[in-house]
């Protein structure tokens, strides 16, 4: 009786379900949603939830337009009924997967986008995770992404993560492949919650421009940026080890579809505008440290060594007892006496430093080219090499032959490599470790170039690491543990090497140059200048006491191209050319905007003439180091005002039309850019919108052959008068202060690629 009595219920309620499913005209089952929500009696609930779902499976199976229950949808995510808001969540996320223009639909409707994002304030963890799930759906557009960032969906979702996030170590790694770092991707055992805000706030982080990124609040900022790196600290923990990754055997791991280089890329970008990663040490501490204690030892190093000869400063204990610039780096590598522990503790979970071009403007253009890899191990050749040099035939020998990134196990390769006499030699310490990056800066002003780059060297006793070279740059060597012996060649010619320059063949013969021996031990400074030949090696240390190995670490001053005298002098012509043509030029003469235009160009080419052959125009330029003392910085001053005059001089008495017409004909026929020295002034003259003269170099070739054939003596009065106005009306402080403009461009994007790479690395 009680199966008869309870049968029908059942039945009926079944039936009454199936009518509503059964309802395939979405106008019908709208109309019919309208009138519930009109209604808003209790009653009604259940009705109103199977219609969004029906209304969701509708857009996922058909592509329905979703333009009827568009209008609905603010009032839906703002119920006061969690299951029809977690509803609507799910017709939002439905509807922006099912198309593209479903997905535009959608971010294009603000009231849908605030209702959406509102959700992630509720405390209902079902009602947020529909919520958050939602937004990761709208976020597979650009537009919708950049919707999102608008309504300030990001900062929401950070406030949320911050607040609910307590379990460190239930992150993980997870891959659907292989351990290869491309298929590395972060999970979370039981917290699907935590998995799907951080991969929205991943996702809108990776979309955020520049000036969304600096306008997230700094407190906000600063907090997520702790947060996200403990994490990737705490997922990427042996990172490449075999077996490391365990969970796609877990049942319970949540996995995301965020790559370990995602977040990577996330810390970088938060960490652009970080003002508090590095912090310049004062020009005292560095004088002290690289120069000795004498307050005019700084000028004194300019004035007889600087890109003119070495210098060697021994230090004793005592000086190192008072002031070592190095002692924070030193305690970070947890010395013990054992160079293996050395090894492993300086080369793990160390990331790659790839490459930025010295031109770049836009840091995020830098991100765009190593997306996918950014965060990944160091990669042989690029960030680190393990060399040595045989002593009988004077070359070099790799202990890896293939660029690879390297494993930990490949870390302990190195170990033994260092047993076997090789050295380990790695790249790129300025933006590892910030007690080296607050160095690198310190001396970059001092200079006044964009920044200094800052390489480690660890050599086993009796061994040799490079063969004798020269470089482009001008290094400090400076030692840290162990001794070294030093031989510098004198320089083969008057001509400074510069940065970039195939240094093929650096190996020259010096068996009749003159060459200076010395010494290093711990606490030494010894400076090279580019393009002196020179080659090092350790001893037993039985004689002299010393331990047998070295650790040095070199500080490179390397002068880009716009920080040379020719470039400074470049600039200088591209800065008066652009308030000269304007009053010079008949703006209805076509023929004179051409003369002039072409003109100036031509003067560019004839100063590149002169820099070939004249070794002043290679020098670095150091007029723009203003963090000096203002003494040193005016008597500094004084000096490079001389330079610079002298430089005009010779530009005006040797510039030959004549010879640049010969020199850039020549390049043509050798297939050559004959305006290749000022590509770096192509690249900031681009940024311009406006006609700066600097138009594609094709046309200018066209228009120079077209006027030397039927203009010629025109173009070269025009030249003529270019050069003599110019070397007449350039006016030296004014050049102070616009170059100085030019090298912060260079200086603020080397500063942010510093701080995000320092954040992926969070050394002392």
């Amino acid at each position: 009786m009680k199966k008869h009595a309870v049968a029908p219920s059942v039945k009926k309620k079944r039936k009454r379900s199936c009518s509503i499913s059964q309802i395939s005209d979405l106008e019908t089952l709208f109309a019919l949603l309208l009138a519930s929500l009109s209604n808003q009696p209790q009653a009604t609930l259940p009705f109103i939830n199977k219609c969004l779902f029906i209304f969701r499976n509708s857009l996922l199976l058909s592509k329905s337009s979703v333009t009827p229950i568009l209008a609905l949808l603010p009032s839906l995510l703002s119920s006061t009924h969690s299951k029809i808001a977690i509803r609507a969540a799910n017709v939002v996320g439905a509807a922006s997967l099912a198309s593209l223009e479903l997905n535009e639909e959608i971010a294009t409707d603000s009231e849908t986008v605030r209702g959406l994002i509102s959700l992630l304030e509720s405390s209902d963890r079902d009602l947020l995770f529909s919520a958050c799930n939602a937004v990761l759906d709208l976020s597979i557009t650009t537009f919708a992404q950049q919707q999102l960032i608008t309504f300030s969906a990001l900062h929401k979702l950070m406030f949320v993560f911050l607040q609910i996030f307590k379990r460190l170590e239930s992150v993980c790694l997870w891959s659907d492949r292989n351990e290869s770092f491309q298929s590395l991707k972060i999970g979370f055992r039981e917290d699907e919650l935590s998995m799907a805000l951080l991969s929205a706030i991943t996702v809108l982080i990776n979309a955020c421009d520049l000036k969304q990124l600096h306008n997230i609040p700094k407190s906000l900022s600063e907090a997520i940026l702790s947060l996200l790196k403990e994490i990737r600290a705490n997922a990427s923990h042996n990172l490449l080890i075999k077996g490391a990754v365990k969970s796609n055997d877990e049942v319970h791991v949540c996995k995301s579809h965020i790559g370990v280089s995602d977040l990577a890329e996330s810390i970088f970008r938060v960490s652009i505008y970080a003002s508090q990663l590095t912090v310049s040490l004062p020009f005292e501490v560095v004088q002290r440290g690289l120069f000795g204690t004498s307050d005019t030892s700084f000028e004194d190093f300019m004035s007889n060594y600087w890109e003119f000869s070495p210098f060697l400063l021994t230090r004793t204990l005592e000086d190192l007892k008072v002031n070592d610039m190095f002692n924070p780096f030193i305690q970070s590598l947890n010395w013990n006496g054992s160079v293996p522990s050395l090894l492993h503790s300086t080369l793990q979970g160390l990331v790659s430093c790839f490459p930025i071009a010295s031109e770049e403007q836009n840091i995020l253009n830098f991100l765009n080219e190593v997306k996918d890899r950014i965060g990944c191990p160091i990669i042989y050749q690029q960030d680190i090499r393990v060399v040595k040099t045989e002593s009988q035939s004077r070359k070099e020998t790799h202990y890896f032959q293939e660029p690879l990134c390297l494993t930990t196990e490949d870390v302990l390769k190195c170990e033994q490599a260092y047993k076997e006499g090789y050295t380990v030699a790695l790249r790129g310490l300025e933006f590892r470790y910030r007690s080296i990056a607050a160095i690198a800066d310190a001396l970059a002003l001092m200079f006044g170039q964009p920044s200094v780059g800052a390489n480690l060297y660890l050599t086993p006793s009796n061994s040799q690491g490079l063969a004798r070279h020269f470089d482009d740059h001008c290094v400090f060597v400076c030692q840290i543990f162990g001794s070294k012996k030093w031989t510098v060649y004198s320089r083969p010619g008057q001509l400074l090497p510069r940065l970039y320059d195939n240094l093929c063949g650096s190996d020259v013969d010096c068996t009749k140059a003159g060459r200076s021996e010395f010494f290093l031990r711990e606490g030494d400074v010894l400076y090279i200048p580019r393009g002196f030949p020179h080659e090092a090696y350790t001893n037993y240390g039985v004689d002299n006491g010393s331990p047998g190995f070295s650790l040095h670490l070199t500080l490179s001053i390397e002068v880009e191209p716009p920080f040379e005298w020719e470039g400074v002098v470049h600039f200088t012509l591209h800065c008066w050319s652009e308030n000269w043509k304007r009053p010079c030029c008949d703006a209805t003469n076509y023929l004179s905007q051409k003369l002039v235009l072409i003109s100036v160009n031509l003067l560019h080419v004839a100063i590149g003439i002169i820099s070939t052959s004249d070794p002043s125009f290679r020098k670095a330029y150091l007029s723009a180091a203003d963090s000096l003392p203002s003494d040193v910085y005016n008597r500094l001053t004084e000096n490079q005002r001389k330079n610079f005059l002298d430089l005009i001089d010779k530009i005006r008495n040797e510039c030959k039309f004549s010879e640049v017409l010969s020199n850039i004909e020549v390049a043509i026929q050798k297939n050559k850019d004959p305006f290749d020295q000022i590509q770096w002034l192509w690249v900031l003259s681009m940024e311009k919108e406006a006609n700066n003269g600097y138009m594609d170099r094709s046309f200018i070739i066209e228009d120079l052959r077209s006027l030397c054939a039927k203009h010629k003596d025109k173009l070269e009065a025009a030249f003529l008068k270019v050069k003599s106005r110019f070397c007449s009306e350039v006016v030296f402080d004014d050049i102070v202060t616009s170059h100085r403009m030019l090298l912060q461009k260079y200086k603020k994007t080397r500063r942010q690629y510093v701080n995000g790479m320092i954040s992926l690395h969070d050394k002392l």
